[in-house]
């Protein structure tokens, strides 16, 4: 088991006081923009051991009779059918399946808001959409010279021209599929017309990373960096909270960039600007949570090496660019690790080299290494997944759980009627028939019973594996790299 080092119930509590306190001291109402994840907050958990991935949900929960969420959307992500990487779904259908999760949860949802709406068809479809759905819908126009000309932005040709959103409840809590969605500018237009309706109301933001409390250069705050190495974030000291305080705070880039204009624009509607610093606009408490240096140091070092492999995986396709990959070994060599210290990853590579095809290896629980290698029957990411379930169940290797006689037809099947080239089983395959052996099989069921253990558990595959293979060590919680390796020479990959 990987050594805890976050007090999750700390935070909960610490970071509802906190909310809460925001709340009151702007009158009783705040827009909160929340960054990064509000559900599965897999990254949260990784680098810091023992934050549940809905830590932020279960503090909205203790708060939900005074919360509401906004779901913020630009068009032109809608347009450009912007996907979010780890879900592998666009950002207008995540923005309906968050509105399932907080609908699911009993969080009111007060409505979706189209950004930079310049009536692009692809937002209007997806507008009637939401209308059809019964789900009110808001539209918010760019604005020329926006950030910079304040005198213009707040003023009735620019936020005054935007669509006002009708909000009932003490915290609004503005959250959007991905970045870039202008979940600040939606915060500020609200202030703006509240201002002009005799509403009292304050802005604050939610942003996990970096941890301001934490060294600039820690392992967590790193790691931030290395996970967002797509946008060109960089971890900085906040120069308005030194100047202020005389104390150091770590924020980053845009914030700190953008917070002059800020300034100004809180400035232009209040009279005076209530923060000092980009660092004091957060509400951020889990530097407060950190128990056990450590562990954090360690766990963040393991989720750089994988940010590294991912972004070699999306260089191969085509999405990322080599500066990236230098960024990433930059922040590897600024913590001191290399990629070979991949434990799993060096097994993998091994198993790959020993039988001249692709492999697959799992470090599990214990520390131990279990591998699968390509056969006739398994790709190596299913025959990985099967050696896992047998040494964690205690069932001897050599004992076959799926004999060729049950996995044949499903081959015949994929490939006589269903026209796949590749007969090999993939990992979701592999399950569904080994949940169907265990109604008559005991020892195929208890190596389904095995399943929950892999959860945390890193996973190494010395080829890129199919969307279908990534999504079901995604679902079992395993931490999965890939070296940038197509499995075979053609052009085309699914």
């Amino acid at each position: 088991m990987k050594p805890l080092c976050f007090d999750n119930d700390k935070y909960i509590t610490l970071q509802s006081e906190k909310i809460k306190e925001r709340i009151d001291s702007f009158g009783g109402k705040l827009y909160l923009e929340f960054g990064g994840k509000l559900f599965d907050d897999y990254h949260a958990s990784r680098v810091l051991p023992g934050f549940c991935p809905d830590s932020k949900i279960k503090m909205l929960l203790k708060m939900k009779d005074k919360a509401e969420i906004i779901i913020v959307l630009s068009a032109t992500a809608i347009e450009q059918n912007k996907i979010r990487g780890d879900l592998g779904i666009t950002y207008d259908m995540d923005a309906l399946r968050l509105i399932d999760a907080f609908n699911e949860i009993g969080i009111y949802v007060g409505g979706v808001v189209i950004t930079q709406y310049s009536g692009q068809p692809s937002a209007d479809a997806f507008i009637k959409r939401l209308n059809n759905l019964g789900i009110k819908s808001y539209k918010h126009f760019p604005i020329s010279g926006y950030p910079t000309n304040v005198a213009g932005i707040v003023s009735d040709e620019g936020y005054g021209k935007n669509e006002y959103i009708e909000t009932t409840k003490p915290l609004v809590v503005v959250t959007a599929p991905g970045p870039g969605s202008g979940k600040m500018a939606t915060c500020l237009s609200q202030l703006y017309h509240d201002q002009k309706r005799g509403i009292k109301a304050g802005y604050a933001k939610f942003e996990t990373f970096p941890v301001w409390n934490l060294p600039l250069k820690h392992p967590v705050n790193m790691a931030y960096e290395a996970a967002t190495v797509d946008l060109s974030d960089v971890n900085m000291i906040d120069p308005f909270y030194l100047e202020a305080t005389g104390k150091t705070a770590v924020n980053y880039n845009r914030d700190i960039e953008i917070f002059p204009v800020l300034k100004a624009i809180f400035e232009k509607i209040y009279g005076k600007c209530p923060y000092n610093s980009p660092t004091e606009m957060g509400v951020n408490m889990s530097g407060y949570c950190v128990f056990d240096d450590n562990a954090a140091c360690d766990a963040s070092k393991n989720e750089i090496i994988r940010r590294y492999y991912e972004t070699l995986c999306r260089k191969r396709n085509g999405n990322a660019d080599s500066d990236e990959i230098l960024k990433l070994e930059l922040i590897m060599n600024q913590v001191g690790v290399v990629a070979e210290d991949r434990k799993v990853a060096i097994a993998a590579l091994k198993k790959a080299e020993l039988t001249g095809a692709p492999a697959a290896a799992i470090e599990l629980p214990d520390g131990s290494i279990v591998t699968g290698k390509t056969s006739n029957l398994l790709g190596p990411s299913a025959a990985a997944l099967l050696n896992a379930l047998k040494k964690l169940g205690g069932i001897s290797d050599s004992l076959i759980l799926l004999p060729p006689v049950i996995i044949e037809p499903i081959q015949k099947l994929k490939t006589e009627n269903l026209g796949n080239h590749n007969p090999r089983l993939h990992a979701d395959e592999i399950l569904i028939a080994l949940a169907i052996s265990a109604t008559t099989n005991p020892i195929a069921a208890l190596a389904l019973e095995q399943l929950p253990k892999l959860k945390e558990c890193e996973a190494h595959v010395t080829v890129m594996l199919s969307e279908v293979d990534k999504n079901v060590y995604r679902k079992l919680g395993l931490n999965l790299t890939c070296e940038p390796v197509y499995a075979t020479k053609k052009l085309y990959h699914k």
